[in-house]
């Protein structure tokens, strides 16, 4: 394992199959501090929980680029959640870390849980967040077509170039996630997005990473089974807004009581006001989610 110093938190390279797995240390330097692992969504990096960072001052914040995305992008498939469960479950041995909470957004929720089935000794609890929960194919629609269409201009940016990092900014300022929510985190996240030479910049995520995930999330058995088999406390984080703030987002309040109810060691709570993106990478959204983390912290330490 290699470590490195920035401004804020630490990175590390930690050996996995085919290369290294990057990561974000935040609290590095207080191994002993309450430690969570926080893992991001399909097509994001570490950087996209650093408002979170800044609610949870006192807490070790482990979160890896996974493989296929950020400064892990290189390293090859095949790709999918038990995958990166392995990566992940390598990550927290390497950082001597567990039993941690679990934190995870969008496809991370997911990756997290598959996680907890297959290390179950690496995890003491889930935070879900705007993820995790199946999201079936309606009658007569293909994968790739449901891919398309809940992703959207998600996927569709990967196959983009841009001249110059102004442009790629201006790209995610007109995104309707962030109209009225841009901050300079949100600018940080997307500028480390970006790599190449002008004027070819593009986003480092790898298409192909990005597709067979969504194909094991749509398609797979691994998460189903995962929740099936599900024995970890979790709260569920959703968002009544998506991808483009639209409503309703990818979850309705039936789909997450239905997966709540009858289960206490389960909750499922609405956050107000966000979509899936800021849910995160906004104030209120990562307050919320900061709550819920210390909640969980709590409980795992009494």
């Amino acid at each position: 394992m290699t470590e490195t110093r920035r401004q804020g938190y630490t990175t590390i390279d930690v050996p996995v199959r085919g290369g290294l797995l990057h990561a974000a240390i935040w609290g590095a330097d207080n191994p002993s501090a309450p430690t969570i692992l926080a893992v991001h969504g399909v097509t994001s990096s570490h950087m996209q929980w650093a408002v979170l960072a800044d609610a949870l001052p006192g807490v070790r914040i482990i979160a890896p680029d996974l493989r296929g995305r950020g400064r892990s992008n290189a390293l090859p498939g095949p790709f999918g959640m038990a995958a990166h469960a392995e990566d992940l479950a390598a990550l927290l041995d390497a950082a001597s870390a567990g039993p941690v909470v679990v934190l995870g957004h969008s496809m991370g929720a997911f990756a997290a849980l598959v996680l907890a089935h297959a290390h179950p000794h690496l995890v003491s609890s889930l935070v879900l967040v705007d993820g995790g929960l199946p999201l079936p194919l309606p009658p007569g629609v293909s994968v790739d077509d449901a891919i398309g269409a809940i992703l959207g201009p998600a996927a569709a940016r990967l196959s983009m170039s841009f001249p110059d990092v102004d442009t790629y900014l201006g790209f995610w300022r007109r995104h309707p996630a962030f109209a009225g929510n841009w901050n300079g985190a949100v600018e940080a996240y997307a500028r480390y997005d970006l790599e190449g030479e002008a004027p070819t910049l593009h986003p480092s995520t790898a298409i192909e990473a990005m597709t067979e995930d969504s194909r094991d999330l749509l398609a797979g058995n691994s998460v189903v089974r995962a929740l099936h088999e599900l024995n970890h406390p979790a709260v569920l984080l959703w968002a009544p807004r998506g991808l483009l703030n639209e409503s309703p987002g990818l979850y309705t309040r039936e789909t997450v009581d239905a997966w709540s109810r009858g289960q206490a060691s389960r909750r499922a709570e609405l956050v107000p006001d966000v979509n899936h993106y800021t849910i995160v990478m906004g104030s209120a959204g990562a307050a919320r989610v900061a709550t819920a983390v210390s909640g969980a912290l709590d409980t795992a330490h009494t």
